[in-house]
C-alpha cells in the first residue's frame, strides 16, 4: 500500500510540474497582455504603480518555469533535497501571488479616483491629430468602448480643440460605425456615442487588474496541492521502510 501511495504521489506530483509549465506561459500571456492594454490606456492612469501586480506575475511565470524543471528532476531522481528546495520555492511563489492579490486589489480602488484626475487633462490636450498621444489615446478608447467626451458627447464643447475649430463638431471618432457619411455634427445626436468614457475607461482597467488577480488566485491554489504532493512524497520517503526497498531493488524478508 505504502509503495502504491508513494508512486501516486509521485505521478500526480510530476503532472502538477507539467501544469506549472502551463502555468507560467499563461501567467507571463497574463502579465504581458496587462501591459499592452496599459499602453493603450495610459494617458488616463498616472500611477505606473499599477504595473507592479503585472511585472511580478510575469515574474512568477518565470520562476515557475524554473520551480517546473526542478521539481520534475527531484521527482524523478528522487531527490530528498530536490523536492525540499520545490516546496520551498512554492512557498515563495504562493506568498508572492497573494502579494499580488492583495496588491491588485489596493490598485483596483485607486482607478476611479485616478481616472477621474487625468481625463479632464488627457480631453482639454486633443488637438485631432495623429502624432499627437493624447488624441491617439481618445480617438483609440472613443472607438474601442463606443464612448464620446468624458461624461456624453457634450462634454466636448468644453474643450479647447472644439471651441478653436468653431464648425459645431466633435472627433469622427464618436460616430456609430454604423452611420454613414458621420461627421461628428453635434446638429445630429443620434449618429454619435451617447455614453461617456470615464466610466467604461474604469470599468475596463478595473476587469485588467482583475484578471491578474484571479490568474494568480488560481494558481496559488494549485500550488497548494502542489506542496502537499511534495510533502507526502518526503513525508512517506523518511518514513515508509517500502519507499527505500524501492530504492534500493530490495524485498521484504
Amino acid at each position: 500500500m505504502g509503495h502504491c501511495g508513494i508512486t501516486s504521489s509521485k505521478t500526480v506530483l510530476v503532472f502538477l510540474n507539467l501544469i506549472f509549465w502551463a502555468a507560467a506561459g499563461i501567467l507571463c500571456y497574463v502579465g504581458a497582455y496587462v501591459f499592452i492594454t496599459y499602453d493603450d490606456y495610459d494617458h488616463f492612469f498616472e500611477d505606473v504603480y499599477t504595473l507592479i501586480p503585472a511585472v511580478t506575475i510575469i515574474a512568477v511565470g518565470g520562476l515557475l518555469f524554473i520551480i517546473g524543471l526542478i521539481g520534475c528532476c527531484a521527482t524523478i531522481r528522487e531527490s530528498r533535497y530536490g523536492l525540499a528546495a520545490f516546496v520551498v520555492l512554492l512557498l515563495l511563489v504562493f506568498v508572492t501571488e497573494v502579494a499580488v492579490v492583495v496588491f491588485g486589489y489596493i490598485y483596483r480602488s485607486k482607478v476611479e479616483d485616478e481616472v477621474n484626475h487625468s481625463i479632464q487633462k488627457v480631453y482639454n490636450e486633443y488637438n485631432g491629430t495623429n502624432t499627437d498621444a493624447p488624441s491617439r489615446a481618445i480617438d483609440y478608447v472613443q472607438r474601442q468602448l463606443h464612448c464620446c467626451g468624458i461624461h456624453n458627447y457634450s462634454d466636448w464643447r468644453n474643450t479647447r480643440w472644439f471651441n478653436e475649430s468653431r464648425n459645431n463638431s466633435i472627433p469622427v471618432s464618436c460616430c456609430k460605425p454604423n452611420v454613414s457619411n458621420c461627421t461628428g455634427s453635434l446638429a445630429h445626436p443620434g449618429d454619435l456615442y451617447p455614453e461617456g468614457c470615464e466610466a467604461l475607461v474604469v470599468k475596463k482597467l478595473k476587469e485588467i487588474i482583475m484578471y491578474v488577480i484571479w490568474a494568480a488566485l488560481t494558481f496559488a491554489a494549485i500550488q497548494v496541492f502542489g506542496m502537499l504532493c511534495a510533502f507526502v512524497v518526503l513525508c512517506r520517503r523518511s518514513r515508509d521502510p517500502a519507499y527505500e526497498l524501492l530504492m534500493t531493488g530490495g524485498t521484504y524478508a
